[in-house]
């Protein structure tokens, strides 16, 4: 398996729990989370794609 290269999200604030992202070259996106670096959720972009609109929507 290639090196990932894992980018922090620019909404994670430098003391806190912070979210990583990265893309293969199939086309899938891979998440995790500073304090579980071993726990990889698997998406691709649309499913992504949606769920960060939905919680940029106002309430």
């Amino acid at each position: 398996m290639p090196e990932l290269h894992w980018q922090k999200s620019t909404y994670s604030q430098e003391a806190s729990a912070c979210v990583y992202v990265t893309a293969t070259r199939a086309a899938t996106v891979l998440l995790r989370e500073s304090d579980e670096p071993e726990t990889i959720l698997t998406t691709d972009s649309r499913p992504l794609a949606a769920l960060i609109t939905m919680l940029r929507a106002p309430a």
